[in-house]
């Protein structure tokens, strides 16, 4: 099997520091958590910007404050979210005036429950493929985020419509909480990773109770790994986690005892099929 590349999911733009002190959320705390955790072993940090009450934003200012402290400590992937539920899209498509190496791309529309609210998440064809063709232009490599197998009919249009750069990297979003989601079980992993195409990378998220179970799969299906207090503020049950970098280091010892190398950055970019920049 190749490499494993690690992902960091550092902040989200959902829950904040009332479900979990550790969570960072201005600046400085994400850039010094995307540190720790490239140090931990991640190749890949995963970024959302809040504002100074700790709301989740796309404002391309405060992304590029992050990328800029972090790119002047490290060489980690820096992948800006294009996401956030009930954001516009022409704030959404902000964060990639970061320029950052890599941002996510949402391939469908959910709605998450969270402390009894219904989080509307749209995404409309014609969005995502004017995410798709920034990202092109830009040379920004997209990690398209499935939810559930009915998405794989907008990757499918997007190859279609050459608006993807090959590899192709497929990002399982397992166990969302609301409509959309697709509980995080081996059978629908397994279900999931049959739907890819052609020339695809599949990378696995597993939201709360999931994360450690759907991450240890993807693992052994030869597939890639994210982590972080924005999919899981708990280390186990019961028990919060104490920070992103201890999450990371968790599944370097599980790659360990199952004999997956871990990717450096610089060839994670090479998997990818990554200039870098």
């Amino acid at each position: 099997m190749e490499k494993l590349i690690i992902t960091a999911a550092l902040t989200g733009g959902i829950h904040g520091k009332e479900a979990n002190e550790a969570l960072p959320e201005q600046p400085g705390e994400i850039i010094r958590s995307a540190i720790d955790c490239f140090n931990a072993g991640a190749a890949i940090v995963h970024i959302h910007a809040r504002d100074s009450r700790g709301n989740g934003v796309a404002d391309s200012a405060i992304f590029g404050e992050i990328n800029e402290g972090i790119r002047s400590k490290c060489n980690v992937v820096i992948q800006n979210t294009t996401g956030g539920p009930e954001l516009p899209i022409e704030d959404r498509i902000s964060s990639l005036d970061a320029k950052p190496e890599m941002a996510s791309l949402n391939m469908g529309s959910v709605v998450f429950f969270y402390q009894g609210k219904e989080l509307k998440f749209f995404n409309l064809r014609s969005e995502i493929e004017a995410f798709a063709s920034a990202m092109l232009e830009r040379n920004i490599k997209p990690e398209m985020e499935v939810y559930n197998p009915s998405m794989f009919m907008e990757v499918g249009n997007l190859v279609k419509k050459d608006l993807l750069a090959k590899p192709y990297y497929v990002n399982f979003v397992m166990g969302v909480g609301g409509m959309g989601g697709f509980p995080g079980t081996p059978e629908n992993l397994v279900v999931m990773k049959d739907r890819l195409p052609d020339g695809a990378i599949f990378n696995v998220s597993g939201i709360g109770k999931y994360q450690l179970h759907m991450n240890s799969m993807s693992m052994l299906m030869g597939g890639h790994a994210r982590t972080g207090l924005e999919d899981n503020v708990f280390y186990r049950k019961n028990e919060l986690a104490v920070s992103n970098a201890q999450m990371v280091e968790r599944l370097v010892r599980i790659a360990g005892e199952l004999g997956r190398e871990i990717a450096t950055p610089e060839e994670a970019r090479q998997i990818l099929g990554m200039k870098g920049k």
